[in-house]
């Protein structure tokens, strides 16, 4: 079985329009694009552009998102979002947040083209956000999070690696910084969020499955570890050492082995130890810790075990062992409705039994489901690769998750115009 015969056409084109956003960086030889900056002003001239040739009108929010709109059978109905971001990491892949703008830009466009849009309960929004990676000012979901009415205005004091502020940034790229809780949109707006993402995992291909729903995004927390122990020469004997890195792997080595025995998942990236002399014993250690659960009470469960396990060890390298968080976020579940349209829409495309992951990477709808019902699909990635140049998908695969996307924005419509039918037969009787 293949996909439909303009799923497929409209495969190829968003995979095209992905290189043509490639193009759009302001890393040599790789792919990053920030937030306002003059590359994320090329790729929303870009997208805009697509968006309007599709039939959307087009505008830039006071956050800096993109937002393409499509009105349903009548102007100003509730919309339903369909959305992802247009920033990206440094040396970033192509497809990552830009795959599920531009596939929901075509789904939009093909509603459009078709008519179909003249008989949706509902209008369709199409969003790019400006900020999901934080790359440029270390704050994660800025653009999603001003969409919910979670903007923080400390925020806009927080300065670049040129020490480009965030709100003198907000000026240079046209917008005022003291609007952009403008951006919060009212909840009797809109019905609901739809995002389409590469699963960044390697489930999907070791299943041999193309989509998949999301059943919910990962609690995580972050914690810089701290241990601090005595410096001296490597002389000294073992059983009077106080040696921070030797305790610090021992811990790290703990954590593997707590996360795996959980089934969660869990990062150290950073590491140091000071003074750092080839023959001089560290007397203090930092690094990072990256813990993340389907759940919150299984994230803070294996927390407690980590934590635990750091007392042990403290007691028995004689050190001193401390943790200070530097992030945290609740697990967000999808909404079972929202998940269902977006099943059926897989099973209609793949002709086969649909199925959900949790997904571990957080996304814009951790954000948006402070205001709104969220669902997403995934579409494999090759080797579950991402945050990389190496990011791949196939032509197949986009093709598929297109038609079902499609489908599951038909599926929400249906149930809606269901519900109408019956709410006006219930008055009648």
């Amino acid at each position: 079985m293949s996909a439909d015969e303009w799923a497929v056409a409209a495969a190829e084109e968003i995979l095209d329009r992905c290189d043509q956003l490639a193009e759009l960086t302001c890393m040599e030889n790789g792919i990053e694009r920030d937030y306002l900056s003059p590359q994320m002003a090329q790729a929303y001239e870009l997208t805009a552009r697509w968006l309007e040739e599709g039939g959307l009108a087009t505008h830039i929010d006071q956050a800096g998102n993109l937002v393409g709109r499509l009105e349903g059978r009548e102007p100003g109905l509730p919309a339903l979002v369909l959305g992802s971001h247009l920033d990206s990491v440094p040396d970033a892949g192509k497809y990552d947040g830009i795959l599920g703008v531009v596939t929901a830009v075509s789904v939009a466009t093909h509603l459009a083209r078709t008519g179909k849009n003249k008989e949706l309960p509902f209008a369709i929004e199409v969003l790019g956000f400006g900020d999901e990676e934080g790359a440029r000012f270390g704050a994660t979901l800025l653009g999603s999070y001003a969409f919910g009415g979670g903007w923080n205005d400390e925020w806009l004091e927080r300065t670049d690696s040129k020490g480009v502020s965030m709100r003198q940034a907000f000026r240079d790229f046209g917008l005022d910084p003291d609007r952009v809780n403008e951006a919060a949109r009212k909840r009797e707006h809109y019905i609901g969020y739809l995002e389409f993402h590469i699963e960044q995992g390697p489930i999907l291909e070791q299943r041999d499955r193309a989509l998949s729903s999301v059943t919910s995004i990962a609690a995580a927390s972050r914690y810089m570890v701290t241990i601090e122990g005595m410096s001296c020469h490597i002389a000294t004997p073992y059983d009077l050492r106080h040696d921070a890195l030797t305790a610090a792997a021992e811990l790290i080595s703990a954590i593997d082995a707590i996360s795996q025995q959980a089934g969660t998942r869990a990062n150290v990236g950073e590491i140091s130890a000071q003074p750092g002399g080839v023959n001089v014993i560290a007397g203090k250690t930092t690094f990072s810790l990256d813990v993340r659960a389907g759940n919150d009470r299984l994230r803070d469960d294996v927390f407690d075990r980590i934590w635990a396990r750091a007392d042990e060890i403290s007691t028995s390298r004689k050190v001193k062992i401390s943790h200070t968080m530097i992030h945290t976020a609740n697990s967000v579940q999808c909404d079972p409705f929202l998940r269902s349209c977006i099943e059926k829409g897989i099973e209609r495309a793949e002709n086969k039994e649909a199925f959900g992951l949790v997904s571990y990477p957080g996304h814009d709808g951790m954000a948006i489901a402070k205001l709104l019902p969220i669902a997403m699909l995934y579409v494999r990635c090759k080797g579950g690769v991402s945050h990389s140049p190496y990011e791949s998908v196939t032509a197949a695969d986009v093709a598929y998750g297109t038609q079902a996307f499609e489908q599951a924005v038909l599926n929400v419509a249906a149930h809606n115009l269901a519900y109408e039918k019956t709410s006006d037969d219930a008055r009648e009787a």
